[in-house]
């Protein structure tokens, strides 16, 4: 087998895994399908380097991770500088408006609601975040979680509690 049809099969079998997981950083399809393309460059580019350390879909899943957080950095320091010649000082960050929530499985009556919500996991740490999507939305184990971030078991059940405890506050601000 050569290493072009390895990388294909590799693609093909991890590229709907590595959109998902950047739509549910972005929330744009757009966004997602660019990220995706970026990821898996950046796994082309390093697929002779892999060492087989940690199993090929952690090592997907840390790419794509870290290339949507790369982006959602780079968005938001793009937005500071623009919004802060208009922004008056001690003005909040801005929350995902529906308008601009563009998640292809949520239908349109849906899609405030949900915005909202993305809104609240958009406020968390990068971290719990990060734990919090690959719990609910990727449906990975804590163990799966860990081994992908790199932390302990115990390390992700802190972050998902601390997450869930967050977006239960803020939901129930939101609703009341």
């Amino acid at each position: 087998m050569t290493e072009e049809s390895s990388f294909k099969d590799v693609y093909d079998r991890h590229v709907r895994m590595v959109f998902n997981l950047c739509l549910n950083y972005v929330q744009n399809s757009d966004d997602a399908q660019e990220l995706t393309q970026d990821v898996f460059v950046k796994v082309h580019e390093g697929f002779e380097k892999f060492r087989g350390d940690a199993a090929l879909r952690t090592w997907i899943h840390r790419i794509a991770i870290n290339t949507s957080l790369d982006h959602l950095k780079a968005q938001k320091r793009q937005k500071r500088s623009l919004f802060s010649l208009f922004r008056p000082a001690g003005h909040q960050a801005e929350h995902v408006a529906a308008s601009a929530f563009d998640h292809p499985g949520v239908l349109l009556e849906n899609r405030e609601a949900t915005a909202r919500i993305f809104g609240h996991i958009n406020a968390l740490p990068a971290q719990q975040k990060t734990a919090l999507l690959m719990k609910s939305m990727e449906g990975l184990s804590q163990n799966e979680i860990a081994e992908v971030m790199g932390v302990s078991n115990k390390a992700v059940e802190s972050l998902l509690s601390r997450a869930r405890q967050h977006m239960r506050k803020e939901l129930g601000r939101s609703e009341g």
